[in-house]
Protein backbone atom coordinates (compact mmCIF):
# COMPACT_ATOMS: atom_id res chain seq x y z
CA UNK A 1 0.00 0.00 0.00
CA UNK A 2 1.40 3.35 -1.09
CA UNK A 3 0.17 6.91 -0.84
CA UNK A 4 -0.39 7.23 -4.58
CA UNK A 5 -2.62 4.15 -4.64
CA UNK A 6 -5.01 5.34 -1.91
CA UNK A 7 -8.46 6.40 -3.08
CA UNK A 8 -10.56 8.77 -1.00
CA UNK A 9 -14.17 7.71 -0.37
CA UNK A 10 -15.70 11.15 -0.82
CA UNK A 11 -14.77 12.72 -4.11
CA UNK A 12 -17.08 15.75 -4.11
CA UNK A 13 -15.90 18.42 -6.48
CA UNK A 14 -15.73 21.97 -5.18
CA UNK A 15 -18.35 24.38 -6.46
CA UNK A 16 -16.56 26.89 -8.68
CA UNK A 17 -18.46 30.14 -8.31
CA UNK A 18 -18.63 32.78 -11.01
CA UNK A 19 -18.24 30.38 -13.96
CA UNK A 20 -21.35 31.16 -15.98
CA UNK A 21 -25.10 31.09 -15.46
CA UNK A 22 -25.38 27.37 -16.27
CA UNK A 23 -23.28 26.44 -13.25
CA UNK A 24 -26.02 27.62 -10.83
CA UNK A 25 -23.43 29.81 -9.10
CA UNK A 26 -22.81 32.26 -11.88
CA UNK A 27 -23.32 36.04 -12.11
CA UNK A 28 -23.81 36.95 -8.40
CA UNK A 29 -22.14 33.72 -7.18
CA UNK A 30 -24.85 32.99 -4.61
CA UNK A 31 -24.31 36.26 -2.75
CA UNK A 32 -27.53 37.98 -3.74
CA UNK A 33 -27.65 41.50 -5.17
CA UNK A 34 -25.58 44.51 -4.15
CA UNK A 35 -25.02 45.46 -0.53
CA UNK A 36 -22.04 45.15 1.80
CA UNK A 37 -22.14 41.37 2.07
CA UNK A 38 -22.00 40.87 -1.67
CA UNK A 39 -18.59 42.56 -1.88
CA UNK A 40 -15.37 40.69 -1.37
CA UNK A 41 -13.19 41.28 1.67
CA UNK A 42 -16.00 42.65 3.84
CA UNK A 43 -17.20 40.90 6.97
CA UNK A 44 -19.78 42.42 9.26
CA UNK A 45 -18.55 41.17 12.62
CA UNK A 46 -20.89 41.57 15.58
CA UNK A 47 -23.40 43.51 13.50
CA UNK A 48 -26.94 42.54 14.47
CA UNK A 49 -29.02 44.40 11.92
CA UNK A 50 -29.18 47.65 13.85
CA UNK A 51 -30.04 45.94 17.14
CA UNK A 52 -27.69 46.91 19.97
CA UNK A 53 -24.84 44.38 19.69
CA UNK A 54 -24.17 41.90 22.47
CA UNK A 55 -20.77 43.36 23.36
CA UNK A 56 -22.44 46.74 23.96
CA UNK A 57 -25.45 45.33 25.83
CA UNK A 58 -23.32 43.64 28.49
CA UNK A 59 -21.87 45.79 31.29
CA UNK A 60 -18.18 46.58 31.48
CA UNK A 61 -16.47 44.69 34.27
CA UNK A 62 -13.30 46.31 35.64
CA UNK A 63 -9.80 45.09 35.10
CA UNK A 64 -7.26 43.10 37.08
CA UNK A 65 -3.84 44.53 37.66
CA UNK A 66 -1.17 41.91 38.33
CA UNK A 67 1.72 44.35 38.62
CA UNK A 68 1.35 45.13 42.34
CA UNK A 69 0.11 41.71 43.47
CA UNK A 70 2.08 40.13 46.31
CA UNK A 71 3.80 37.05 44.99
CA UNK A 72 3.82 34.49 47.80
CA UNK A 73 6.01 31.38 47.74
CA UNK A 74 4.10 28.52 49.38
CA UNK A 75 6.19 25.69 50.81
CA UNK A 76 5.08 22.57 52.69
CA UNK A 77 7.02 21.04 55.56
CA UNK A 78 7.73 18.01 53.35
CA UNK A 79 9.49 20.32 50.86
CA UNK A 80 11.49 21.93 53.69
CA UNK A 81 12.58 18.45 54.77
CA UNK A 82 13.83 17.76 51.20
CA UNK A 83 15.64 21.11 51.10
CA UNK A 84 17.41 20.39 54.40
CA UNK A 85 18.47 16.93 53.22
CA UNK A 86 20.04 18.50 50.11
CA UNK A 87 21.50 21.62 51.73
CA UNK A 88 22.85 20.81 55.21
CA UNK A 89 24.11 24.39 55.81
CA UNK A 90 20.51 25.67 56.09
CA UNK A 91 20.06 23.82 59.41
CA UNK A 92 22.54 26.16 61.11
CA UNK A 93 21.12 29.30 59.44
CA UNK A 94 17.58 30.57 59.62
CA UNK A 95 15.32 29.25 56.88
CA UNK A 96 13.94 32.39 55.25
CA UNK A 97 13.06 33.64 51.80
CA UNK A 98 16.49 35.20 51.22
CA UNK A 99 18.35 31.93 51.94
CA UNK A 100 15.91 29.90 49.83
CA UNK A 101 16.36 32.33 46.91
CA UNK A 102 20.14 32.27 47.31
CA UNK A 103 20.22 28.46 47.12
CA UNK A 104 17.71 28.53 44.22
CA UNK A 105 14.97 26.56 45.95
CA UNK A 106 12.54 29.45 45.42
CA UNK A 107 12.21 31.64 42.34
CA UNK A 108 13.46 35.22 42.65
CA UNK A 109 10.04 36.67 41.65
CA UNK A 110 8.53 35.84 45.06
CA UNK A 111 8.57 38.50 47.79
CA UNK A 112 6.78 36.66 50.62
CA UNK A 113 6.99 33.19 52.12
CA UNK A 114 4.23 31.01 53.57
CA UNK A 115 4.72 27.60 55.19
CA UNK A 116 1.99 24.95 55.23
CA UNK A 117 1.83 21.90 57.49
CA UNK A 118 1.65 19.09 54.95
CA UNK A 119 4.34 16.52 55.68
CA UNK A 120 6.60 15.81 58.65
CA UNK A 121 9.96 17.15 59.77
CA UNK A 122 12.43 15.48 62.09
CA UNK A 123 14.89 18.23 62.97
CA UNK A 124 14.81 21.45 64.98
CA UNK A 125 14.34 24.51 62.73
CA UNK A 126 14.47 28.28 62.96
CA UNK A 127 12.09 29.68 60.35
CA UNK A 128 11.48 33.29 59.37
CA UNK A 129 8.25 33.63 57.37
CA UNK A 130 5.52 36.10 56.47
CA UNK A 131 2.73 33.65 57.32
CA UNK A 132 2.40 30.10 58.55
CA UNK A 133 -0.44 27.63 59.09
CA UNK A 134 -1.39 26.52 62.61
CA UNK A 135 -0.46 22.89 61.94
CA UNK A 136 2.98 23.84 60.58
CA UNK A 137 3.67 26.10 63.55
CA UNK A 138 2.63 23.36 65.98
CA UNK A 139 4.86 20.75 64.30
CA UNK A 140 7.91 23.05 64.31
CA UNK A 141 7.46 24.18 67.92
CA UNK A 142 6.84 20.58 69.05
CA UNK A 143 10.42 19.73 68.02
CA UNK A 144 11.78 22.82 69.82
CA UNK A 145 12.05 25.01 66.71
CA UNK A 146 11.40 28.73 66.53
CA UNK A 147 8.99 30.54 64.19
CA UNK A 148 9.48 34.24 63.53
CA UNK A 149 6.73 36.15 61.74
CA UNK A 150 7.69 39.09 59.49
CA UNK A 151 5.09 41.70 58.65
Amino acid sequence: MQLNTLISKSSKSKVRVGRGIGSSKGKTCGRGHKGQKSRSGVAVKSFEGGQMPLYRRLPKRGFRSFSNKNKIAIINLSKIKEIISREKSLINNKINLLNLKKNKFVNKKFNKLKVLGSGEINSKLDIEVNSISKSAKAKIEKLGGKVTLIK
